[in-house]
């Protein structure tokens, strides 16, 4: 069997993700994948080019595997919607208020750009690792309609999973080179995230101690005027 980093947890989840297949059949596929979409951290480029590796052994079709993975994917995406939709804009404005660095009305400008561009950001969103899962929240807190998120969120994921289903179905034991490149696209969007949220704590910063200083100056003003 191929793994990517013998001896390490990894290994420990391509046999998860392998004994579940070929117990289960597709279907094992397709829970392993609505998981992943649940807990992030479940690696999707490890999981789907084991669906394709097993379809290639006769377990079960490529279709099958491309079905069954599709259709965890928009399962695992709907309850993220779920939770977005229990969680509402009042809620995510009470939490923001009490957030060091963050205003209620930032929530109010990020479902303003989710409206306009939700639909471009579920779909593209789908092949991109980390936000992946995560953007089913807002779509679920802007109350998306939802088949427009279902179709987006399939179409989406038909696309990222066929890439590594049919990487390990053609590939084989040689799957682990489509992993390599998704990692880094990975690691490119942890450093454009930890990028950004630098720039958001260094603008928010800067803003606070110009309107402390400004506050400390309007107060000996007034207290001169006084005398």
């Amino acid at each position: 069997m191929a793994t990517a980093t013998d001896g390490s947890w990894l290994t420990a989840l391509v046999d998860w993700s392998v004994s579940l297949m070929e117990v289960v059949g597709p279907a094992g596929a397709g829970l392993a994948i609505a998981l992943e979409n649940v807990f992030p951290p479940l690696p999707s480029e490890v999981i789907l080019p084991m669906a394709g590796l097993t379809a290639s052994r006769g377990s079960f079709t490529l279709f099958e595997a491309l079905f069954w993975t599709t259709l965890g994917s928009i399962v695992g995406a709907f309850a993220l919607y779920g939770l977005g939709r229990w969680l509402g804009a009042d809620r995510l404005r009470r939490a923001a208020a009490h957030i060091p660095l963050m205003h209620a009305e930032d929530i109010d400008r990020t479902i303003g750009w989710f409206d306009r561009h939700g639909g471009k950001a579920v779909f593209f969103g789908r092949m991109i690792p980390i936000f992946r899962s995560l953007i089913s929240i807002p779509a679920g807190v802007t109350r998306m309609p939802l088949w427009k998120f279902g179709l987006l969120t399939a179409s989406g994921s038909l696309i990222w999973n066929s890439i590594f289903v049919f990487a390990g179905f053609f590939l084989g034991e040689q799957w682990h080179v489509v992993e390599m490149y998704a990692d880094i696209l990975q690691y490119v969007v942890i450093a454009a995230v930890g990028i950004a949220v630098g720039w958001f704590v260094w603008v928010r910063t800067r803003a606070l101690v110009r309107h402390r200083r400004e506050g400390r100056g309007d107060a000996s003003t007034a207290t001169g005027d006084q005398g």
